[in-house]
Order: structure tokens, then sequence, then C-alpha cells
């Protein structure tokens, strides 16, 4: 497998480095994200992928479920260098479709850190069951799915929220804050109310 990431570096200078060698040179001397793009790690959502972006148009922190623990160090640093150095204007929390997770999260599990993650996300859960009962009618599981994983981009926008840094940004205007969900079906990105 590796070789094959080396063989693909390999066509990735042939055909587009070289091509777009003057844009590759200014973003070695710097980067200027105006989006933060925090998602999750499945391998099928490649943020500069789903939003036809540019190398450096987007500054992604990606995690399992695209959670936002409250008071999370990683989180914290990512979100102050974004905002203080970068001065990024948008913070997008992307979630999707499919998302292991959420499924993790709707589930009893024997793993020992995966739970612990995902408890930052246990709320998201208890909306949801006062809409549609874990075990309801199986007609409805896809609905819950989705509505789980539309709720989850939903708290995380709260949590994020509880950063000192983020709610004087937003109250001083200089950033703003999105929520969207990719539907891994048909390819598109909407945005969550």
């Amino acid at each position: 497998m590796i070789d094959r990431l080396l063989e693909g570096n390999h066509t990735f200078l042939e055909r587009d480095f070289a091509r777009h060698h003057e844009y590759f040179q200014t973003l070695a001397r710097g980067q200027n994200p105006k989006v933060l793009w925090i998602g999750c790690s499945d391998s099928r959502v490649n943020p500069e992928r789903v939003t036809w972006s540019k190398a450096g148009e987007l500054f992604v922190q990606r995690n399992i479920g695209n959670i936002i623990p409250v008071h999370d160090w990683n989180v914290a640093t990512v979100l102050e260098y974004a905002i203080n150095h970068l001065k990024v204007t948008d913070i997008v929390i992307c979630g999707h479709s499919d998302c292991g997770a959420m499924k993790a999260l709707d589930k009893e599990s024997t793993d020992v850190y995966i739970p612990l993650w995902l408890s930052n996300a246990q709320e998201a859960k208890t909306r949801v069951d006062t809409k549609i009962p874990p075990g309801d009618v199986p007609e409805r599981a896809k609905e819950r799915k989705r509505m789980l994983e539309q709720e989850n981009v939903r708290l995380q926008l709260e949590h994020l929220r509880k950063y000192p840094l983020v709610k004087n940004a937003i109250k001083e205007g200089k950033i703003s804050l999105h929520g969207l969900y990719y539907n891994l079906e048909d390819g598109s990105l909407t945005r969550l109310e």
C-alpha cells in the first residue's frame, strides 16, 4: 500500500504540481485559508474533494464523529491557531451519512476508548430518542440514523460556542459558524439550521 501512495505522489507531481508550480510555491511560503473545517475522519469524506477546494483553502481538523469536546486541548489549539493566527472567517462542522461513530453511539460497545469519546455526542442521541426511540419501527431506522448524524452537528456547534475564543470572535464579528451535512449516496453537501 505504501508503494501505491508513493506512486500516487509521483502522479500528483507530474499532473498537478508541475502544472501549477507557481501556486504550490506560494503555498510553500505560507498558508492563508479562510475556513476551518472540522469533519469526521471517515475516509470517504475528503473535505477538499467534496467542496472542490484547492490546497491551502481549508484548514482541516478531523476526528471520529466530527466531535468538539468542551474544553479539549487539541480542539482548543486548533481553534486558537485558526482564529488568532490564520484569521479564518468561517468555521464549519460537517457531519455525514452512514457515520460509523453515530452508529456506535446508538448501540452498546465493548471498546474502551470509542465510547468515552462518543460521550461528547450523547446529548444528540438523547434529543433524537425523544423523537424516534431506539428500536421504534424498522421503517424509521434510516430516518433515525440521519437525524442522529445531523443532531450531532448541531450539538457540536453548541460545544464550539462554549470556547471563550470562539464566543469572543463571534461577538466581534470575526467569524461565522456553519453546520453542513454530506450525503455519501448522492455527493450533496447541505446546510443544517
